[in-house]
Formats: structure tokens, sequence, C-alpha cells
């Protein structure tokens, strides 16, 4: 067969018709990319990242081009042939039927020259010039310098394919079959009820560069845990939206989606443009994830996100074109800065209490870009809000209930961050910038058992899809069970964290699960406490003074050695002891901000029986076991 006549052959794509067949059809995708040079998640997600954008990409722009069209608007398309997936990506196909570009030539025209044209054409033309072009749009290749000709969606185009070095899949035929699945996923082959989804399918992709020894782990927040602190803050249009360490973008799109769900129908174009362009903002340091970021927010409905990629602790941007329009101050704060973290000195010393700790800087940070009146809603680990033996905790801890109410803290089960690789324990807070704390509303939900295989749901927090109160019969029998077992709970509601909420600073947000702690009160008390050691240490102080007096006029009279080692002994003594009564006082200060949940109303199960009993049930369950293992003898011996 002439090369000029070689052609592909075609399969009619199939109507992807729900979520579960299009999770499917994109895990499809992945098996090939495992085979191709891309074996952990790690390889495939981004790589899949950037050919799912540009498709994506290519559906918006056609739609884009209609809409200006239909009502005689111009269009300037943010990519040009041959660089659009309809030209190098989309299948080629004869037929009379077969879409054309906006220059009448058929979808595919240009992987069909290029097909044509002999084995490793594809790959020359992606890595030399597809790809350079696109780096183009964002960074001038000529000077280093941003692109002064690109427009703001270009910028963001480039941004996402500056990781992109190089096509990782090593096989054209297997580039080909993933291109043909990818071109797929349109409004044409997607069930229009189904198509949104695909931002759904596409955080399943992420939470794999979640699973645990996959290092993906640090970037990925349990999107239900997410939807939960959403729901919570309920962020409306008009609000800005920011994670100061975004990750893959989870916080930003969920609260996109949960602000779109809200506007409903009734949205203007004015609103849409605000939602889609001025409401999102972020920042994220790595170079892997922060344009899988750009990518999933795109991917969510966000046309242009405002993400910022440098160090926010240090403040050295990598690339700061997309977050020039981002405000001083944000209204809403999502996020879940790193634990465990060690930052340098040129992190430190941008803040007021100097650690390593990269959360305790975090929630420094927070406080400075958190507007007045503005809410922020934070995962931290259970050691930030405990420890009070390091005094830039403490300070930080002290700063926050200062100027902030801390109105909730909710104890989160130990297993919630497993997936993400990480065990450790966590809590959501929630505060409003502008007024002291004065009362901590507190929710536990650690008696909740999560793993792997058992994670923790919208429904364990009692909200449901769209966040209101679910009803009883729809939550999780893993989170009922034991509160109905109890006689005097029979035929009450349960109080589930959403429940609970509603009542908040009232007698009926108190249950078995959730409880007021007075932190005023608290305080006060430590005060009340502290002050007779102040008072004491003051008075020794006093008396040191006098002492030191007293020795420099012995010296002056050069009275003998053993009085003045006796007089300066006596006031070591007493600094020894004003210090320990300082120390003590400042113990018991540090102490009100332990703000760890421990539950007053926590069902203690007792074993209550006698150690005569205990060995009886012992003794039982060992004549059980004999027996079977007679039982199990006999069958046996008959076989033999």
């Amino acid at each position: 067969m002439p090369r000029q006549k070689r052609s592909e052959k075609q399969k009619t794509p199939k109507t992807i018709g729900s979520t579960q067949s299009l999770s499917s059809f994109v895990k499809s995708i992945c098996d090939v990319m495992r085979r191709s040079n891309c074996a952990s998640a790690l390889q495939y997600v981004p790589e899949l990242t950037w050919i799912l954008f540009l498709r994506i990409l290519d559906d918006q722009e056609s739609r884009s081009r209609e809409e200006a069209e239909a009502v005689g608007a111009n269009f300037s398309p943010a990519l040009h042939a041959p660089y659009r997936w309809q030209d190098w990506a989309a299948p080629w196909s004869e037929k009379s039927d077969h879409p054309k570009t906006a220059e009448g030539k058929p979808f595919g025209w240009k992987r069909q020259e290029l097909f044509a044209a002999g084995e490793g054409k594809l790959f020359d033309f992606i890595n030399k010039e597809l790809l350079p072009h696109l780096h183009s749009l964002d960074i001038d290749t000529r000077t280093g310098l941003s692109n002064p000709s690109a427009s703001r969606k270009q910028r963001i185009i480039g941004r996402i394919m500056t990781a992109v070095e190089r096509v990782r899949v090593d096989s054209e035929t297997n580039l080909r079959d993933i291109l043909d699945k990818v071109h797929e996923i349109n409004t044409d082959h997607v069930d229009d009820t189904h198509f949104f989804t695909l931002s759904q399918v596409y955080e399943d992709l992420l939470l794999k560069m979640g699973e645990k020894n996959s290092d993906g782990g640090q970037f990925f927040t349990p999107r239900e845990v997410i939807r939960a602190m959403v729901h919570t803050v309920n962020p409306s249009l008009g609000q800005t939206v920011y994670d100061p360490c975004c990750g893959t973008g989870g916080f930003l799109a969920i609260a996109y989606e949960h602000i779109a769900r809200t506007l409903g129908s009734s949205a203007t174009s004015t609103d849409i443009d605000t939602l889609k362009h001025d409401t999102f903002f972020g920042r994220e340091k790595e170079n892997l994830v922060f344009p899988i970021a750009l990518a999933n927010l795109v991917l969510h409905g966000i046309d242009q996100p405002n993400l910022w990629h440098g160090n926010s602790l240090t403040r050295r941007a990598t690339y700061g074109a997309l977050f020039e329009q981002a405000p001083k101050t944000f209204d809403v704060i999502l996020t879940n800065p790193p634990f465990g973290g060690k930052e340098g000195k040129d992190a430190q010393k941008n803040f007021a209490f100097e650690t390593s700790a990269t959360q305790v800087l975090f929630v420094q940070d927070i406080l400075s870009e958190l507007a007045p009146r503005g809410t922020c809603a934070i995962v931290l680990d259970e050691g930030l809000l405990f420890r009070t033996n390091e005094s830039a905790f403490v300070e930080t801890k002290r700063k926050l209930v200062d100027e902030c109410e801390l109105w909730a803290i909710v104890s989160l089960p130990g297993g919630v961050f497993s997936t993400a690789g990480a065990g450790v324990k966590t809590n959501l807070l929630f505060f409003t910038k502008g007024k002291k704390t004065e009362k901590i509303w507190y929710y536990d939900l650690s008696q909740v058992k999560v793993g792997k295989k058992t994670p923790l749901t919208l429904a364990h927090f009692g909200f449901d899809t769209n966040g209101a109160v679910l009803a009883d019969a729809h939550l999780p029998a893993s989170l009922t069970a034991e509160w109905r077992d109890g006689e005097a709970n029979e035929g009450k509601p349960f109080p589930s964290y959403a429940r609970m909420l509603k009542q908040r600073g009232r007698p009926e947000g108190e249950s078995r699960y959730s409880w007021t702690v007075d932190f005023v009160a608290r305080r006060a008390a430590a005060r009340q406490e502290m002050q007779p050691l102040l008072d004491e240490a003051s008075r020794i102080k006093g008396a040191v003074v006098d002492l030191k007096e007293r020795l420099k006029g012995l010296k002056k009279e050069r009275a003998g050695k053993e009085a003045l080692d006796t007089l300066d002994g006596e006031i070591r003594e007493k600094e020894k002891a004003a210090r320990e009564l300082e120390t003590k006082a400042t113990d018991i200060d540090a102490a009100v901000f332990d703000l760890k949940a421990v539950n007053p109303n926590a069902v203690a199960k007792v074993d209550a029986r006698s150690p005569r009993e205990i060995i009886g049930t012992i003794e039982a369950q060992g004549r059980i076991v004999s027996d079977a293992l007679a039982r199990l003898t006999a069958l046996l011996a008959e076989l033999d």
C-alpha cells in the first residue's frame, strides 16, 4: 500500500452513559499507559493530565466559537491549526459526515498526514513542534521572559504544559489508542447528564497519586472531608476563596462546585464570569503538582485559575503571572497545610513566632491573609493542638484566639488520611477573623472506625450532597450503631455533626459527641491560679534586690569570704525559686492553649467482671476450642 494512502482504522465510539462507565473508560486509558512506560500513578496521572486537558480545551474552544458566531461576535481562539486537538489528535475519517475544522479540513487531518509519513512522525511532531509551541504561549523562547502577546488563557495553557518535556508513552500505537479513547470523552459521546462527572473521575486519578508509598499523599486531601468543610463554611458568590498550599486544587474545585450549585440555573452571565475568573486563588510550591492543579481546576469549570507557583512561606515566586489580580486578603480560606515539614531560616524569618514546623508557620500566614470577618477552615494535626512545650506553638494559638473567633473544632478518626499515605491524627478548625474567642464548640468523630476500604464519607458528617442535614435512615451504621444501643436514645434523632452544627452555641448543640468549652472562663481560671505564683515571685525578686544591695555593702566593708559566700548563695536560691514560680505560672498559661478535643461525654466501657469471672470465660473459650479440635480430628480419622 503506498504511504500516501496509508490510513488508520477507526472504531465507532460508544456512548458513555454513567459515572461508573466513564470511570471504567478512564481506567482503560490508564491501563494502556501502564504498559507504555507509565507504570505508577505519579507517571501516568501527569501524562493523562495534559492529554485530557487539551481534549477538553478543544471542546471548550469549539463551543465558544459556536456561541460567538450565533450572536455575531468575534472569537479569538487560544490555539490555531495544526496545534489544536482536532488537528493532530482526533481520529481521521473519509466519511462525509466526519466533523470538519473551521477551515474545512476533516478532524484528524494532521494526525493522518503524520501517520502516512511513517512510524515515529507523530512523536516527532509532538516533541519537536507541538510542545515547544505550547510552551511558547507562556514563555517567549527567544528571551526566556513572559510572552507579552499571550492572553490569560494562553498563559494557563503554556503553564500547564510547562512540566511536559516530551511524551512518556513509548509506543505510537499505544499513544494513538490513548488519543482515540480520550477523544470519545466529549459531549457527542458522553451523556450530557454525566459529562461534568469527568471532574469526579479525575479526582479518582488524583487519589491514586495519594496512595500509600506513592509519595503523592502530601498533595491529596480526601474529597469527602473537603466537602464537609465547604458545606460548613458555605462560601458564596462575591467572596474570594483561597488556599495557600493548594496541591492539586481540591479545595478550590469543590468550593466552585458548591457555589455553582447554589446559584443554579438562575445565574447571570456576570455571575458566571465572576465565579470563573475572580473568585478562586491559590499557591503551590511543587513543580509536579502546579500544572496538575491548573488542569484540575479547568476541568472542573474554572476557566482562569488564579494560581501562584512558588513557596508561600518564603514568598519566592517561581511563576506569578496568573496571580496578578489577587487581593491582599481573602474572604474564605480552605486549606490543609503539610504536617511535620521542616522549614529553614529563610521561611522562619518572615514570621513573628519562628519555628521549623511548617503547619505552625502556615497558621501565622493564614492569619495575615484572612480578611476582616473572613472565615477559615483548616485541617491541622493533633500535635499542633495539644503542644504547649514550644513557644511558637503557644504564641501562634494565642494569636489565633485573640484575633479570631475559633468557633468549632472537629476531631477526626485516626485513619482518615491513611488512603493518602498518612496516619496522622487530625482535626478540622473553623475560625472567623475580627472577634476574640469566647467559646469553642467541639464535635467528636474519633469513634468512627475508618480505613482504606472503609473511608470517612460525607454521610459520616451528617451532610447530604447539597449540604443539607441527612435523615437518620441514610446515616452510616458505623456512625450510629453504638449510640442506638443506648435505651435512653430510642426514638431520638441521631446527633450528627451537621445537625448539631446548626444548634451550636445553644444547649441543643450539646450531645454525647458535642460539647462547648468556655474559653474566657478557662483563661480567667488560669490567671487566678497564676496570680499567687507571680505575686510570690515578685515578692522574692524584691527581696533579692535588697539582698544584692546588702551584698554590695559587705563587699565595700571588705567582709569575710564566708559571709559573702553565704549571702551570695541565698541570693542564688531565691532567684532560682522566683524562676521556678514563673515557670509554673507560664506552664499554667500555656496549658490554656491545649486545644485538643477531650470528650467529657464519652461513654467509657468498663469491664466490671471479677478476676474469677474472667478466668471462667477463658476456660469456657478453651473448652470450645478443644471440642472443635476433637471434631476435626474425628473427621480426619474417618477420611483415613
